[in-house]
Protein backbone atom coordinates (compact mmCIF):
# COMPACT_ATOMS: atom_id res chain seq x y z
CA UNK A 1 0.00 0.00 0.00
CA UNK A 2 1.22 3.32 -0.93
CA UNK A 3 1.76 5.67 1.93
CA UNK A 4 -0.37 8.14 3.23
CA UNK A 5 0.92 11.96 3.58
CA UNK A 6 -0.08 14.38 5.76
CA UNK A 7 -2.05 17.35 4.92
CA UNK A 8 -2.45 20.36 5.81
CA UNK A 9 -6.44 20.94 5.05
CA UNK A 10 -8.52 21.44 8.00
CA UNK A 11 -12.15 21.74 6.24
CA UNK A 12 -14.31 18.91 8.05
CA UNK A 13 -14.41 15.41 5.92
CA UNK A 14 -17.54 15.33 3.67
CA UNK A 15 -17.68 11.18 4.61
CA UNK A 16 -19.18 9.84 8.06
CA UNK A 17 -16.27 8.73 9.86
CA UNK A 18 -17.08 5.01 10.29
CA UNK A 19 -18.44 4.02 13.53
CA UNK A 20 -16.22 1.77 15.64
CA UNK A 21 -17.47 -1.70 16.98
CA UNK A 22 -17.57 -2.60 20.27
CA UNK A 23 -13.42 -3.28 20.10
CA UNK A 24 -12.63 0.20 19.20
CA UNK A 25 -13.27 2.01 22.37
CA UNK A 26 -10.08 4.54 23.25
CA UNK A 27 -9.97 5.15 18.99
CA UNK A 28 -6.91 7.00 18.10
CA UNK A 29 -7.56 7.17 14.44
CA UNK A 30 -11.11 7.31 12.97
CA UNK A 31 -11.53 6.44 9.10
CA UNK A 32 -13.94 8.09 6.95
CA UNK A 33 -16.10 5.75 5.05
CA UNK A 34 -14.45 6.91 1.46
CA UNK A 35 -10.92 6.24 3.01
CA UNK A 36 -12.46 2.87 4.69
CA UNK A 37 -13.92 1.96 0.82
CA UNK A 38 -10.31 2.28 -0.65
CA UNK A 39 -8.23 0.46 2.03
CA UNK A 40 -10.86 -2.64 2.27
CA UNK A 41 -10.51 -2.97 -1.69
CA UNK A 42 -6.64 -3.21 -1.09
CA UNK A 43 -6.96 -5.47 2.10
CA UNK A 44 -9.25 -7.81 0.65
CA UNK A 45 -6.91 -8.65 -2.26
CA UNK A 46 -4.65 -9.89 -0.07
CA UNK A 47 -4.26 -13.66 0.51
CA UNK A 48 -5.76 -13.74 4.13
CA UNK A 49 -8.01 -10.39 4.05
CA UNK A 50 -9.73 -11.26 6.86
CA UNK A 51 -6.69 -11.81 9.47
CA UNK A 52 -4.79 -8.97 7.99
CA UNK A 53 -4.59 -5.82 9.15
CA UNK A 54 -3.67 -1.73 8.32
CA UNK A 55 -0.66 -1.10 10.34
CA UNK A 56 -0.55 3.46 10.41
CA UNK A 57 2.57 4.45 12.22
CA UNK A 58 4.66 7.72 12.97
CA UNK A 59 8.02 7.54 11.13
CA UNK A 60 9.42 11.27 11.55
CA UNK A 61 8.67 14.87 11.05
CA UNK A 62 8.36 16.65 7.55
CA UNK A 63 8.75 20.11 8.61
CA UNK A 64 6.21 20.91 11.42
CA UNK A 65 4.14 17.76 10.25
CA UNK A 66 4.36 14.39 11.40
CA UNK A 67 5.60 11.71 8.66
CA UNK A 68 3.62 8.31 8.76
CA UNK A 69 3.95 4.81 6.94
CA UNK A 70 0.99 2.74 6.43
CA UNK A 71 1.19 -0.97 5.61
CA UNK A 72 -0.53 -4.06 5.62
CA UNK A 73 0.14 -6.61 8.54
CA UNK A 74 -0.61 -9.71 10.07
CA UNK A 75 -3.08 -9.37 12.66
CA UNK A 76 -1.11 -11.85 14.66
CA UNK A 77 1.82 -10.09 14.24
CA UNK A 78 1.43 -7.23 16.54
CA UNK A 79 3.59 -6.25 18.71
CA UNK A 80 2.23 -6.88 22.57
CA UNK A 81 1.80 -3.45 23.83
CA UNK A 82 0.71 -2.04 19.89
CA UNK A 83 -2.49 -0.80 20.09
CA UNK A 84 -5.19 -2.82 18.40
CA UNK A 85 -8.75 -2.14 17.58
CA UNK A 86 -11.55 -2.61 15.08
CA UNK A 87 -13.30 0.02 12.73
CA UNK A 88 -16.30 -1.89 10.73
CA UNK A 89 -14.32 -5.12 9.03
CA UNK A 90 -10.77 -3.29 9.66
CA UNK A 91 -8.38 -4.13 11.78
CA UNK A 92 -6.20 -0.93 12.98
CA UNK A 93 -2.61 -1.43 14.38
CA UNK A 94 -0.56 1.22 15.69
CA UNK A 95 2.41 0.98 17.25
CA UNK A 96 2.94 1.71 21.00
CA UNK A 97 5.02 5.05 19.92
CA UNK A 98 3.12 6.66 17.95
CA UNK A 99 0.11 6.11 19.87
CA UNK A 100 -0.20 9.45 21.80
CA UNK A 101 0.91 11.54 18.86
CA UNK A 102 -1.84 10.38 16.31
CA UNK A 103 -4.77 10.85 18.96
CA UNK A 104 -7.76 11.67 17.64
CA UNK A 105 -6.66 11.69 13.79
CA UNK A 106 -8.76 10.63 10.97
CA UNK A 107 -7.61 8.77 7.97
CA UNK A 108 -9.13 10.18 4.56
CA UNK A 109 -8.99 10.36 1.23
CA UNK A 110 -7.74 14.19 -0.24
CA UNK A 111 -10.24 16.75 -0.82
CA UNK A 112 -8.60 17.37 -4.02
CA UNK A 113 -10.07 14.77 -6.52
CA UNK A 114 -6.67 14.74 -8.80
CA UNK A 115 -4.29 13.78 -5.63
CA UNK A 116 -4.67 9.95 -5.04
CA UNK A 117 -3.39 8.11 -2.05
CA UNK A 118 -5.14 9.00 1.53
CA UNK A 119 -3.92 11.75 3.78
CA UNK A 120 -4.40 11.73 7.52
CA UNK A 121 -5.65 14.85 8.94
CA UNK A 122 -3.42 15.18 12.53
CA UNK A 123 -4.43 17.57 15.31
CA UNK A 124 -1.07 17.21 16.70
CA UNK A 125 2.32 18.72 15.64
CA UNK A 126 5.62 17.07 16.46
CA UNK A 127 7.49 19.93 18.84
CA UNK A 128 9.75 20.67 15.89
CA UNK A 129 9.79 24.42 17.08
CA UNK A 130 11.36 23.90 20.46
CA UNK A 131 14.25 26.41 20.44
CA UNK A 132 17.27 23.99 21.60
CA UNK A 133 20.42 24.92 22.55
CA UNK A 134 19.86 28.38 21.24
CA UNK A 135 21.51 31.02 23.19
CA UNK A 136 19.67 34.27 22.43
CA UNK A 137 21.14 37.88 23.52
CA UNK A 138 20.39 41.26 22.74
CA UNK A 139 17.20 43.21 22.35
CA UNK A 140 13.72 41.62 22.64
CA UNK A 141 13.83 42.50 18.74
CA UNK A 142 17.12 40.52 18.30
CA UNK A 143 16.36 37.71 20.55
CA UNK A 144 12.98 36.76 17.94
CA UNK A 145 14.92 37.61 15.02
CA UNK A 146 17.46 34.93 16.42
CA UNK A 147 14.63 32.48 17.14
CA UNK A 148 12.61 32.97 13.79
CA UNK A 149 16.05 32.28 12.04
CA UNK A 150 17.90 29.43 13.74
CA UNK A 151 14.95 27.49 14.84
CA UNK A 152 11.50 28.20 13.99
CA UNK A 153 12.06 28.94 10.00
CA UNK A 154 14.17 26.34 9.34
CA UNK A 155 10.58 23.58 10.10
CA UNK A 156 8.61 26.08 7.86
CA UNK A 157 11.29 26.03 5.35
CA UNK A 158 10.14 22.32 4.43
CA UNK A 159 7.06 24.07 3.77
CA UNK A 160 8.23 26.47 1.71
CA UNK A 161 6.98 28.89 4.54
CA UNK A 162 8.69 31.29 6.51
CA UNK A 163 7.93 33.42 9.43
CA UNK A 164 9.26 36.96 10.13
CA UNK A 165 8.79 39.83 13.15
CA UNK A 166 6.80 42.80 11.92
CA UNK A 167 7.40 44.99 14.97
CA UNK A 168 7.67 45.33 18.65
CA UNK A 169 4.32 46.68 20.54
CA UNK A 170 4.84 47.82 24.24
CA UNK A 171 7.64 46.47 24.50
CA UNK A 172 6.45 43.13 25.22
CA UNK A 173 4.06 42.28 21.96
CA UNK A 174 5.57 40.30 19.33
CA UNK A 175 3.77 40.73 15.88
CA UNK A 176 4.61 37.86 13.05
CA UNK A 177 3.78 37.48 9.84
CA UNK A 178 3.73 34.09 8.16
CA UNK A 179 4.69 34.16 4.35
CA UNK A 180 5.60 31.93 1.68
CA UNK A 181 4.17 28.34 1.44
CA UNK A 182 2.43 29.49 4.84
CA UNK A 183 0.63 32.18 3.54
CA UNK A 184 -2.71 31.35 2.83
CA UNK A 185 -2.23 27.97 3.62
CA UNK A 186 -5.03 26.69 6.07
CA UNK A 187 -2.96 25.27 8.52
CA UNK A 188 -1.30 28.44 9.28
CA UNK A 189 -3.31 30.15 11.44
CA UNK A 190 -2.76 27.19 13.84
CA UNK A 191 1.01 26.24 13.33
CA UNK A 192 1.42 30.10 14.28
CA UNK A 193 -1.10 29.51 17.51
CA UNK A 194 0.02 26.39 18.54
CA UNK A 195 3.91 26.38 17.67
CA UNK A 196 5.62 29.74 16.98
CA UNK A 197 3.55 31.37 19.43
CA UNK A 198 4.42 28.50 21.88
CA UNK A 199 8.13 28.79 20.85
CA UNK A 200 8.94 31.96 21.22
CA UNK A 201 6.99 33.01 24.95
CA UNK A 202 8.53 29.57 26.42
CA UNK A 203 12.21 30.82 24.85
CA UNK A 204 11.68 34.89 25.68
CA UNK A 205 9.54 34.91 29.13
CA UNK A 206 9.58 38.75 28.34
CA UNK A 207 7.16 38.23 25.78
CA UNK A 208 3.40 38.63 27.11
CA UNK A 209 1.68 38.38 23.55
CA UNK A 210 2.21 36.85 19.65
CA UNK A 211 0.30 38.58 17.47
CA UNK A 212 -0.84 36.98 13.98
CA UNK A 213 0.15 39.73 11.31
CA UNK A 214 -0.71 37.59 8.62
CA UNK A 215 -3.26 38.26 5.88
CA UNK A 216 -4.80 35.32 5.87
CA UNK A 217 -6.97 36.07 2.27
CA UNK A 218 -3.69 36.08 0.57
CA UNK A 219 -1.56 33.35 -0.73
CA UNK A 220 -1.97 30.69 -2.89
CA UNK A 221 -4.60 29.24 -0.48
CA UNK A 222 -6.55 31.83 1.38
CA UNK A 223 -9.10 29.86 3.76
CA UNK A 224 -11.05 33.12 5.25
CA UNK A 225 -11.81 34.20 1.84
Amino acid sequence: MSDATDTTETESATDEVAAPSAEGDGLVLTVTDAAMTKVLEIRNGEDDAENTALRVMIVGTRGVEFDYDLSLETIADAPDDAHVYTIDELTIIIPADSVEDMRGSTLDIPSNPMQGGLVIRNPNRPPVLAPEDIDLTGTLEEKVKQLLDLSINPALAAHGGFASLVKIEAETIVHVLMGGGCQGCSMSAQTLTEGIKTSIMEAIPEVTEVVDATDHTAGENPFYS
